[in-house]
């Protein structure tokens, strides 16, 4: 029988373990409990007496209820809503007396992949009322966060990661939810493939996924397998290196066939990409070049002629992929035959691509410089690795799914999600070179099954206009980021296509998803009998932390920590975590401290452990001694002004300063209207009825002919604060 199989410590991976007290009286709450995980904790508490804490008529696997049944085993139950609080105090109570150690078995659960916790908030609220010490245990199996290129992990390859005992009033929900998230931070970092480099991880996407994944340029819809777009990296690798002895290469193309081989090209050079925002002023990019010390840029001549305002470097330094591909069919070729005869180990060998890239930089990207100068983050090797593992084994995409790449390569989205991630997952990619063009998009949509689409709110305004309900039936995930998601876009989309929109959020400095919202699981049962359900997408929020996340949040002055269900700033702790600015040894101690990264948001987490993002530092107003969100007023000023259904923003909020209040607010609007000062009043009447606070009430509207945006979409702050401050 199955419950006879015997059970070992062999595979198991114990960490914290000087935390497990050496006595009993106190209750091990676990993020997930599974039968051969509770047979290998009986084996880890080395014989001490248990006693089983249980749900009245919990769905539990049939081996656990065997085992609960067992004569020399002891569990007690209890009913949210019927046991009362003392009652289930002093059962905990008891127990403890008698040196037992107190375990909670979780019901099963329908849950995303690899979640935080599988049982629901309100549960641990009632759980965590008992009055003793709380010792949290994080259980992570390995398979849940492997890569497809890994080897396929047992189910045995687990670690335990016991945290520190939680006593007294330290016993609470965002305690235990903030203990849970570091232990699964720690646990994820354990995995040796996190010291992998890119190189090496693209060599096994591409051999595992040659013959059956295709990439497809939107643009003049030209297929090639990934086999084919490996063999062309490879043959241009070789010319890359004979071209320059710097360490970085500029890349100057937008989302297509053409970048992502050029992009592949460098790293398989051994040399870092560096994708250069074109959209950008000529001082942010000369400053970025000479940053990265770039002496080398792959382009196309149409590209060149179309940037006319771009600062060109000297044509000597540029190579032109059009010009040079075509001549190297024979290169290809051979490449090709040698791609495909040669193990990834060989090849790499081969290459001179090491194995091992861990904290070494493999990416330089610049920040959007939508609050102030760009800054060079160096993303390395780990960072990468990271965040394809999260992402992938959050989405749990399969080889016949198909991404979207529109948005542009100097974007970290764009860069992480629709370069590395499709080659070594194993998933389909079709490009097209401006994200703005969505009838183009719907089509391509439509015509190639896509599954997974990638945008921001600004641009997915303009889907509202013009495309069908049937040009996204394929659509499994739309996923936005870049900007805060309104509930008016939000409602809207979903009210047209049937499908709902999930935000998440990332930063250029965490590679970049940390958080993302994603469709709910189906039930396992009805919860009437006995199973648990926890959803996955909260309108709102921007869902939950990726795997391997630790969140904090403090006091925004202060950096004193406050519950995680308080407001303040959000730091995070991961292993997708950048180390630091390009030379930049100010800016980076400015946000980073011991591993932890001030992200500069204002936000909190729920009680089911959704992060609420409530705005950008510098996007709040102290007004009178009170923090006023910009984009909460924004989202109001929206529905007053009836700009619901607009494809374009336009209108901002930005804050000057005040002599009086310290700060006052200015409506930035593109919307034409009379005497502006007449308008601006007409605003304040109706905000006011609709229980606006006073303070939150922009002072004056400054008419523009189009509000200040970045090519991601985001909000060019600084460009509408140098407008607001002039029309003061």
């Amino acid at each position: 029988m199955a419950s006879e199989k015997p059970v070992t410590l062999k595979d198991l991976t114990i960490l914290g373990k000087e935390n497990l007290p050496s006595g009993g009286g106190f209750m091990i709450l676990p993020s997930k409990l599974g039968y051969f995980d509770l047979l290998r904790l009986e084996l880890v508490l080395e014989g001490r007496p248990v006693v089983y804490v249980v749900k009245k008529g919990a769905a539990l696997h049939p081996l656990l209820r065997v085992h609960l049944e067992r004569e020399n085993v002891h569990a007690l139950e209890f009913a949210i809503g019927e046991t009362a609080v003392p009652a289930y105090r002093q059962a905990l109570a008891d127990a403890a007396k008698g040196g037992a150690v107190i375990i909670y078995l979780p019901a099963e659960a329908a849950t995303i992949s690899a979640p935080m916790t599988t049982v629901p908030g309100t549960k641990l609220e009632f759980l965590l009322k008992g009055e003793i010490p709380v010792l949290p245990l994080y259980v992570h199996s390995r398979q849940d966060t492997a890569l497809p290129i890994e080897r396929r992990y047992s189910d045995a390859e687990v670690i335990f990661n016991f945290g520190k005992l939680l006593q007294g009033s330290e016993v609470n929900l965002a305690s235990y939810q903030e203990s849970l998230l570091m232990l699964a931070e720690e646990s994820f970092g354990e995995s040796p493939t996190l010291d992998m480099s890119l190189g090496y991880a693209l060599i096994h996407g591409f051999k595992k996924h040659g013959t059956r994944n295709s990439v497809v340029d939107g643009k003049d819809e030209k297929i090639l397998r990934f086999d084919k777009v490996f063999a062309t990296a490879l043959a241009l690798a070789q010319v890359i290196k004979r071209e320059t002895q710097k360490q970085r290469v500029g890349i100057i193309l937008p989302p297509g066939l053409g970048g992502l081989i050029c992009n592949v090209a460098v790293v398989l050079a051994g040399k870092i990409p560096v994708n250069l925002n074109f959209t950008a002023g000529r001082a942010s990019i000369e400053s970025a070049i000479r940053r990265g010390d770039i002496d080398r840029f792959l382009t196309a001549d149409i590209f060149v002629r179309k940037m006319q305002s771009f600062p060109w470097p000297p044509s000597k330094q540029l190579i032109l992929i059009e010009r040079i591909l075509p001549k190297m069919k024979a290169s290809i070729a051979k490449w090709l035959l040698l791609s495909k005869v040669l193990p990834a180990p060989i090849l790499a060998a081969v290459l001179g691509i090491s194995r091992k890239g861990g904290r070494k930089e493999a990416l330089l990207l610049f920040t959007s410089g939508s609050s102030g100068e760009p800054k060079g983050v160096a993303l390395t090797h780990r960072n990468i690795i990271a965040n394809v593992t999260q992402f992938g084994s959050r989405l749990g995409m399969q080889t016949n799914d198909s991404i979207l790449g529109c948005l542009p390569l100097f974007h970290s989205f764009g860069c992480t999600v629709t370069l590395w991630f499709p080659i070594i997952y194993g998933l389909h990619l079709v490009t097209y070179p401006s994200p703005m063009e969505v009838k183009k998009l719907a089509q391509l949509i439509e015509k190639y099954r896509i599954t997974l689409m990638i945008s921001t709110p600004t641009f997915l305004r303009s889907y509202l206009r013009g495309v069908n309900r049937e040009s996204l039936a394929s659509i499994k995930y739309c996923v936005t980021g870049a900007e805060k998601l309104p509930s008016t876009v939000a409602d809207a989309f979903e009210a047209r296509f049937g499908k709902s929109v999930l935000e998440g959020y990332g930063l250029t400095e965490t590679s970049p998803a940390f958080n993302i919202n994603l469709p709910d699981p189906a039930p396992l049962g009805d919860e009437e009998a006995g199973y648990s359900w926890l959803p996955s997408h909260r309108q709102g929020s921007v869902g939950h932390v990726l795997p391997g996340m630790a969140v904090r949040i403090t006091n925004p002055e202060t950096n004193a920590p406050v519950p995680l269900h308080q407001s303040g700033m959000i730091w995070f702790k991961g292993a997708n975590v950048f180390e630091g600015y390009l030379n930049d040894a100010k800016r980076s101690a400015e946000v980073l401290q011991n591993g932890w990264f001030r992200t500069g948001d204002i936000g909190r987490v729920d009680l089911d452990g959704f992060l609420y993002i409530e705005g950008r530092l510098s996007r709040f107003s102290k007004i009178a001694g009170e923090m006023v969100p910009h984009e909460t007023v924004e989202e109001a000023l929206v529905k007053a002004m009836g700009l619901e259904s607009e494809t374009v923003r336009k209108i901002a909020v930005v804050g000057v300063p005040d002599i009086e209040k310290g700060e006052a607010l200015i409506l930035l609007t593109s919307m034409p209207g009379g005497p502006e000062h007449q308008e601006i009043l007409d605003l304040r009447y109706r905000l006011l009825d609709k229980g606006m606070p006073p303070l939150w009430i922009p002072k004056k509207m400054i008419r523009v002919s189009d509000i200040p945006v970045l090519a991601s979409g985001k909000l060019d702050v600084q460009n509408c604060e140098k407008i607001a401050k002039a029309g003061a």
